[in-house]
Formats: structure tokens, C-alpha cells, sequence
């Protein structure tokens, strides 16, 4: 009888032991969780010193949450430095060199052919000022594709000429940000799909 207490109580130690090691790795599990959590959002928030040096707490939040947004900018952006042009070689040069850092070589395979086709010549020998205006941007997060809906003005000293353009591509998520690419976004595979003219306003002679 003695010998069977005995051995209850060892099995009651045990089961005793056996549950409170559990229970304890399963608080250390649920403290580490809640202080990993508590350092990752406080890694989120940053101070910065207003004109009086006082200490204000700003936030900063997932790149995920506005990245739909910064991908419709990198978009909008790309296509207004392609397409706003005037005659000038100089600024021609510098919209294209800035274009150029958010767009992989399928850009520079557009504008090689419309440098072959004369087509910034023909900018410069007209005097013509053109400039887009974004209508829409269709945008599939998932699968990084995009379609961009434009209005494309031409405005010579003859006439004025409105043009639609769509174009598509794929969009990449680079390592770094920069001062020419902020976003960290680069267009690959882009192309034009249309580009006509949708009036053409003939101007006073005189």
C-alpha cells in the first residue's frame, strides 16, 4: 500500500513537473511574440526635431500599404517625361536621359526608333510643343501589368493636333531607391499599343 502512494505521488510529481515546463515554454513562446511585435512597430516609429527642437513622433509604415500608389506615380511620371517634349535638343536629352532610369531597354528601343524615324528632328524643325495628359492607369498588382490611357497634344505653329495613346507593360521592384528612380520601380516590356490621332485643328495663317 505504502509502495503504491509511492508511486502515485512520483506520477503526480511527474505530471506536475511534465505540465509546469509546458506551461512555462508556452508563456516564454507567448512573451517573445508580444515583445518581438512591440520592437517591430517601434522600429516603425522615428522622432524628428520641429523648428523648436522638441522631439515628434512620426510613423513610418510598410512599403507594401502605398505601393499600388507609387507604381500608378512611376507610371504617370515615366510617360509625362517621354512625352513632354519642346524644341529644344537640350531638353529633349535631359527628359529622355531621366526617362530612361525607369524603363528597362525596351524603352530605349522606342526612342532609338523614333530617333531613326526623325521624329525628334521633326520636333525641332517645327517648332512643336507636346505635351500627355494621364486619363487612367489600369493597374493587376498581382501580376505586376499595367495599361496606361492617355491624351497626347501636339501643338505646332500650323496646327494642333490631339492624339489617344495606350501603352502596357510589367513593372520590377528594384533593391534601392534613388534620387532618379524614388520609387524603386522599373517598367520592363514596354510598348505602345496605340497612338492616333484623334483631331487635327488647323491654325490661322496670319
Amino acid at each position: 500500500m505504502i509502495i503504491k502512494n509511492i508511486e502515485s505521488k512520483v506520477r503526480l510529481a511527474t505530471f506536475l513537473a511534465a505540465g509546469s515546463f509546458i506551461a512555462a515554454l508556452l508563456m516564454v513562446g507567448c512573451v517573445s511574440f508580444f515583445a518581438y511585435r512591440q520592437v517591430a512597430d517601434a522600429r516603425k516609429s522615428i522622432y524628428l526635431l520641429d523648428a523648436a527642437n522638441v522631439p515628434v513622433m512620426a510613423r513610418q509604415t510598410d512599403v507594401q500599404l502605398n505601393r499600388a500608389a507609387e507604381y500608378r506615380a512611376d507610371i504617370a511620371r515615366f510617360h509625362s517625361l517621354f512625352f513632354t517634349l519642346t524644341p529644344d535638343d537640350k531638353f529633349i536629352e535631359y527628359q529622355m536621359k531621366q526617362a530612361m532610369y525607369l524603363v528597362d531597354e525596351s524603352g530605349m528601343l522606342q526612342y532609338n526608333n523614333l530617333k531613326e524615324r526623325g521624329f525628334f528632328n521633326s520636333v525641332l524643325s517645327s517648332s512643336a510643343v507636346l505635351t500627355i495628359r494621364t486619363d487612367s492607369i489600369y493597374l493587376d498588382e498581382g501580376r505586376k501589368y499595367f495599361r496606361y490611357y492617355g491624351t497626347q497634344k501636339i501643338d505646332r505653329r500650323s496646327s494642333t493636333i490631339t492624339r489617344s495613346l495606350i501603352t502596357e507593360g510589367y513593372l520590377s521592384d528594384l533593391e534601392t531607391r534613388s534620387d532618379n528612380n524614388p520609387h524603386a520601380v522599373l517598367i520592363t516590356r514596354w510598348k505602345t499599343l496605340e497612338n492616333k490621332d484623334l483631331s487635327n485643328v488647323q491654325k490661322n495663317s496670319f
